[in-house]
C-alpha cells in the first residue's frame, strides 16, 4: 500500500510516498481501508522531532481518519462496509490503518469522508475541553484564538452547538471568512484583541478562551476573562510556550485550565466514545460542518505540511487518499 514515511527530522520536505506492507488487524483491531486523512499540528511537529512522542525512523505520520471498515471484531457494534472515522494516534497517512474499536466512530451519511477527516484530532480535543474541561454553559461567551485553522473553527462550531456566544480571534482580515463560516458571532483581529473584547462584553469580559496558539495573546488572553473565567491551554502553534504570573489567578478569580486529551484517554479508555457521543445529535442536524481548506492528495503531503507550517493554511487541511 501507499504511505507516507517521515525518514529524517528535518521537517516536510524529508518525508516521502512509499509502498510498504499493509498492516494486519492484532487482536481486538478495527482495520478500515482510508479515504482521507486529517492534517493536524502534531503532524508537522513529529516531522522534526518536536512533539512529545518520538516514534523510531522511519514512521508515517497522521492521527485522523475516514474510511470503510474491512473487519471488525466480534462485539465491537462495528461491521465490514461501515462508513467511519478513527483517532489512531500515529499512522493515519497510508491506505489502510488498524486501530483498537474504542477509537473508531461512526460516521453519519451526510459527512463527506473529507469532512469526516477533519473530525476525530480536532472535535473530540475541543469538546473535551470546552465541556468537561472549561464547563462550559449555554449563554457564556467564549473567546477562540486562532479561529481560521483546524482546532480554532472547531472550538467556534462546537462552542455554537453547545449554546454559547463565540468571538472568535483571526491574524488576518484574509481568514475572518472561515470564522465567520463556522459561525462565530464577532471575528476580531489578533492585534488589538483585548480592547475589541472589551467592548463587544460592555467590559465584562468572556467566560471561557480556548486557546491552541499560546505566545504572547497569553497575557491578554487572561486580561480577557470575566470573574470566574477558565482559559483553556490547548497548545502553542504561536511557538512560544506562555509563563503565567499567578496573581494574576488570585486577585481576578479565574482559572487556566490544561487541556491534554490523549494523556486523559491513557487513564480513562471510555473517554472518547463519551465526547464523541456527545458530538453526535450535533453532527447528525448538521451544527457541525467542519470548514474545509485545501484537499491534497496523498502524494502532496509535504506540500501540506509545508502550508501549515508557514501559516497559509486556511481552514482544516486533508489528504484524500482514495
Amino acid at each position: 500500500m501507499r504511505a507516507v514515511q517521515v525518514q529524517r527530522l528535518e521537517g516536510p520536505e524529508s518525508i516521502s510516498v512509499v509502498e510498504i506492507d499493509e498492516p494486519k488487524a492484532g487482536p481486538g483491531q478495527v482495520l478500515i481501508d482510508v479515504h482521507a486523512a486529517g492534517v493536524t499540528w502534531p503532524d508537522l511537529l513529529l516531522t522534526r522531532g518536536l512533539y512529545q512522542m518520538k516514534p523510531p525512523l522511519p514512521f508515517v505520520p497522521g492521527s485522523e481518519v475516514a474510511g470503510v471498515v474491512r473487519s471488525a471484531p466480534e462485539g465491537s457494534g462495528l461491521k465490514p462496509g461501515s462508513r467511519v472515522v478513527a483517532f489512531p494516534g500515529i499512522g493515519a497517512f497510508q491506505e489502510v490503518v488498524a486501530t483498537h474499536p474504542g477509537a473508531v466512530f461512526p460516521l453519519p451519511e451526510r459527512i463527506s469522508f473529507e469532512a469526516g477527516a477533519a473530525l476525530p484530532m480536532n472535535y473530540l480535543t475541543v469538546v473535551f475541553a470546552l465541556v468537561r474541561r472549561g464547563r462550559l454553559k449555554a449563554g457564556e461567551t467564549v473567546l477562540v484564538h486562532g479561529a481560521a485553522g483546524g482546532v480554532g473553527s472547531a472550538g467556534v462550531q462546537v462552542a455554537k452547538a453547545f449554546g454559547a456566544r463565540v468571538l472568535a480571534v483571526v491574524s488576518t482580515d484574509a481568514k475572518r471568512k472561515i470564522a465567520e463560516q463556522a459561525g462565530a458571532d464577532e471575528v476580531v483581529l489578533a492585534d488589538g484583541f483585548l480592547a475589541a473584547v472589551k467592548s463587544l462584553t460592555n467590559g465584562r469580559g468572556v467566560d471561557v478562551v480556548l486557546d491552541p496558539v499560546g505566545g504572547d495573546r497569553f497575557t491578554d488572553s487572561l486580561r480577557s476573562l470575566a470573574p470566574e473565567g477558565r482559559l483553556l491551554v490547548v497548545g502553542f502553534t504561536g511557538g512560544e510556550i506562555p509563563t503565567v504570573k499567578v496573581n494574576r489567578l488570585l486577585l481576578n478569580n479565574v482559572d487556566v485550565v490544561g487541556v491534554g486529551l490523549g494523556a486523559f484517554v491513557m487513564h480513562e479508555p471510555a473517554l472518547l466514545q463519551n465526547e464523541w457521543a456527545r458530538l453526535v445529535p450535533h453532527l447528525e442536524a448538521g451544527r457541525l460542518d467542519p470548514p474545509l481548506g485545501a484537499v491534497y492528495p496523498l502524494a502532496d503531503a509535504a506540500r501540506a505540511l509545508t502550508e501549515m507550517e508557514e501559516r497559509r493554511a486556511i481552514g482544516k487541511l486533508v489528504l484524500k487518499v482514495r
